[in-house]
């Protein structure tokens, strides 16, 4: 494998270089706009393509290191894409509500992830010896820890990058990020602040095409990083890809004897 590649005319066919009205820019922004059609702000995408560049890598590099990468994204149209690509990449993400505290005080954040996994016990379990209003009160309390918690119930710890899509919107993630010295990857919009963020994709943070981009290439970096990381340990990538195939390749016992 290798770092995922995209082009220039992928990132206009998805919409990435259209920014917000002209009226709702943020002048830090300034140096990433190449002008604006009808009231609305252009990014130049020629700054854009390799920034964006840059930020794979680091999201690469970082799991390469066994590092983990924490996905965020609580708009509508970013909440699946930001959970698929954190399943499909084997790392973590927090789509639905930022906790405040959720970095800055992990030891509690924790306390209620394992009161959510003690919870999946009980109702694994069949919730025997529950009554029925206690069976609907721990359903209540399992959703709502689920939603809330679900996408770093396994992250054992904190994340060694964020992945942000809106910095506007998340804007506490950042600020929490911030204050323990953890490095931010993040989409940052013509109506956004770059401050705080450490790796910069000047870019539309609402178009749902965009996001989905983003979102893809990001998680095939991670793989990547993992298919590096595995390399670095001495599993033969080649190998396991291959093995499937060999075995189907090599006759059946029933073959054998066939044919002689």
């Amino acid at each position: 494998m290798a770092l995922p590649e995209f082009s220039l005319r992928q990132l206009l066919e998805a919409g990435v270089h259209y920014g917000h009205q002209t009226q709702r820019w943020n002048p830090r922004m300034a140096e990433f706009i190449y002008g604006d059609r009808n009231g609305i702000h252009i990014l130049d995408l020629t700054q854009t393509l390799p920034m964006l560049d840059a930020a794979l890598q680091v999201v690469r590099d970082t799991v390469a290191k066994g590092g983990r990468v924490l996905f965020v994204g609580t708009k509508r149209q970013a909440q699946k894409p930001i959970a698929d690509a954190a399943e499909r990449s084997a790392q973590f993400y927090m789509n639905h509500r930022w906790l405040g505290g959720t970095l800055t005080n992990w030891k509690t954040v924790s306390q209620s992830i394992s009161r959510l996994k003690a919870i999946d016990e009980t109702m694994a379990g069949g919730a025997e010896g529950l009554t029925k209003k206690e069976r609907l009160q721990l359903e209540r309390e399992q959703s709502k820890l689920q939603a809330s918690l679900g996408g770093i119930r396994d992250m054992g710890g904190l994340p060694d990058l964020l992945f942000v899509v809106d910095v506007n919107k998340e804007d506490l993630a950042i600020l929490e990020a911030r204050k323990l010295g953890i490095p931010v990857v993040a989409v940052v919009d013509t109506n956004c602040s770059p401050d705080g963020v450490d790796y910069i994709i000047p870019g539309n943070d609402d178009a749902a095409r965009a996001i989905a981009l983003y979102c893809d290439l990001a998680s095939r970096a991670a793989l990547d990083g993992m298919s590096a990381q595995m390399g670095a340990a001495g599993v033969d990538m080649g190998a396991l890809s291959e093995a499937p195939e060999e075995l189907l390749d090599e006759p059946t016992q029933e073959q054998a004897t066939a044919d002689a």
